[in-house]
This record gives C-alpha cells, structure tokens and sequence, in this order.
C-alpha cells in the first residue's frame, strides 16, 4: 500500500477513487468544510462503464483502499510517497496551499501534477524553453521556485468531470472517462513507483468488467502537452463577450477554424520537441468534443464572476511568441480572455 497526498478534493477525487480502488490510501487537502464531509460521508465518484447506459456510484467507503481529507496546514508531505497536485493553478496563491508547497518543495517527494497548467518546474526540464518569460502567465509563479524540476511530473486531465451543482462537494461525475497521461520523472526511481500505481490502477475490475481512466506512464515529456491543442480550440473558445458556449459549440460551429488552430498548437508543441505520437489527431479530438454539452470550467468560472482562471491561453501565447510564431484566433482569444478577467493586457517579450 502506498500513501499518497493529493491537493484538491473536486477533481482529485477521480484519481483519489482510482487509487483507493487498487488498495492504496489517499488523503485529500481541501477546505475544512469539505474535508468534514468527506471524513464524514466518503466520497462518491460516479463513472460509466464501458457498453452501460448508466453511470455506476463508485463510493470510497466501499473500497479496499481508503479516501480522506485534511485542510492543507494539517499536511505533512514527508510521510507520503508521491504527492499530486490536482487544483486549478490559481488556488495555489491562497496562502495555506502557497504554504504547504514550501513545505512540499522542501520535502523533494516526487510530484504528479494533473492540472491543466504545466509547473514551471516541469517546463524547465524542456530543453531550450526559458521559464522566466512565461511567468507572467501564472497568477503566483513563485510557489513554484522550491521544486527540483526532474521530482516534477505533468499528467494531462483529460477525463473530463465535474461536480453537479445540485450535490454535496463529496460528488464528482465523469462525463468523459478517458485517461491521464503521465510524463517520466527523471528518476529511474520515482517513475518506478508511477509506473506501480499505473499497474495497480489497470488491474481493478468490477464484476470482472475493466474500469475507465487508467493512469498510463509515457516515455516523452510531451505527451501531456497534446492537451493544449483541445484547450486552446476548445475550453478557451467557450468563452464570448457575453454567456459561455458549449465545448462542443465552440469547436464545431467553425471546424475548418478549429481545425486551424488545433494544428497551430500542435506545430508550437513540436517546435518545442514534440513528436506526431505525441500529440491526439484532430478528427479523434472532434469526435470526442461533439459529446461535450457544456462550457468549459474556465467559461463557466468567469461568467459566474470569477476574477483568475488558468491561463494555459497565455502560456502558450508566449511560448509561440518566443519561437517566433503567432495565431490571430489565439490573440483574440487571449485579448477576449484578459477582457473578461478585466486583467492587464499581455504581451509577451
């Protein structure tokens, strides 16, 4: 049994589930709130089957591992194997998580981090991208100054899920059960125990029928990166001037224009080293994003108000400007964004 600490009980409580259904423990950081509730009622992560019509209710009191959560200042990062980082990057600015990454950084256990926003630590272990221009894509990019860049990880999010609105914060409902795809830690090591979760995670079965979203280990950096081309296609061109539109709106009202910036994305990426088997094709994107019904996280945050969300838009903004190749459709939606954001504008070097 392993012990692992993941920052984040919404979408964290995919992999929390996943990992307490091979038999492992996880403690979950969260507001104490949240953390009363789950310690008090487990989680409930609710996933489709493959070939069933309706989603079975996965609850961590049933499972062989177990689930629980802790605010982050009750967090000791020196007694787990592996941490993972599964908020939205904003959230580490709030005081207690900025905290508890020093404490973290300082620990040097290995990090998986599942957000959509790659670490800065993990992108200086890229050779020839400059971290130092991009952090101005990052609402507090000193919280990341600490971490020895090879104990980072970046997993892609693509299962897509999110709590139902009418629902405790112990829910969660994957609406696409597709897996995360982990880079290598730089140590033979620590990829060894990714490599053992992987293998622990791919093994569960219920009534003898294998269980969506695997954790799937790959031997590039850059798979994960494949996200950013759904992301700049799709989550970012949900949001408009006005109320968000679905995922599937924003990629299929103009496809020929989504196909554009998809392979715009996908040419930065192999600027940076990327490879074609790397990266998801197009069609395969398409297809998935005719399925998704509603705004993106971001869109949502922001008509709700909000006032910081990821800037996955902006990071890979300046990573195009730096290798000297630019998009019109993400200059407009980075201007759109930092808009809606009332945010001052950016322009990278």
């Amino acid at each position: 049994m392993r012990n692992i600490l993941i920052l984040g009980a919404s979408y964290g409580s995919l992999l929390a589930t996943k990992l307490a259904m091979a038999g492992h423990s996880v403690v979950m950081t969260c507001r104490a709130p949240t953390a009363a509730l789950i310690n008090e009622a487990g989680t409930e992560v609710r996933i489709k089957l493959r070939d069933e019509a309706a989603h079975r209710s996965i609850r961590s009191q049933d499972l062989p591992g177990g689930v629980s959560a802790i605010t982050p200042d009750q967090a000791d990062p020196a007694a787990f194997d592996l941490i993972a980082l599964a908020m939205q990057e904003p959230q580490y600015a709030a005081p207690e998580v900025a905290d508890l990454m020093a404490r973290i950084a300082k620990s040097g256990k290995p990090c998986l981090s599942i957000m959509n926003m790659p670490p800065l630590p993990f992108l200086a272990r890229i050779p020839g991208i400059e971290t130092e221009p991009l952090r101005a894509a990052y609402s507090c990019p000193g919280v990341w100054d600490g971490f020895a860049p090879g104990a980072m990880s970046l997993c892609s999010p693509d299962p897509q899920a999110f709590r139902p609105p009418d629902e405790g914060a112990n829910v969660l409902h994957v609406g696409l059960p597709t897996n995360f795809k982990a880079a290598p830690f730089a140590d033979p090591a620590q990829n060894a125990l990714l490599c053992e979760l992987a293998a622990d995670i791919d093994a569960v079965r219920i009534e003898g029928t294998e269980v969506p979203v695997k954790l799937r280990v790959h031997e590039s950096l850059f798979t994960p990166l494949a996200k950013w081309s759904m992301l700049l296609t799709g989550n970012y061109r949900c949001i408009t001037e006005d109320a968000p539109i679905s995922i599937r709106e924003a990629v299929h009202g103009d496809l020929d224009l989504s196909r554009d910036v998809y392979e715009w994305v996908d040419h930065l990426a192999r600027r940076l080293g990327a490879t074609p088997a790397d990266q998801v094709p197009f069609g395969k994107y398409a297809t998935a994003a005719a399925s998704l019904m509603k705004p993106s996280s971001a869109a949502r945050a922001i008509d709700a108000g909000a006032r910081n969300v990821e800037r996955v838009d902006r990071l890979v903004r300046a990573l195009g400007a730096a290798t000297g190749t630019w998009h019109p459709e993400v200059d407009r939606i980075v201007k759109l964004v930092d808009k809606r954001l009332g945010v001052t504008a950016f322009e990278p070097a």
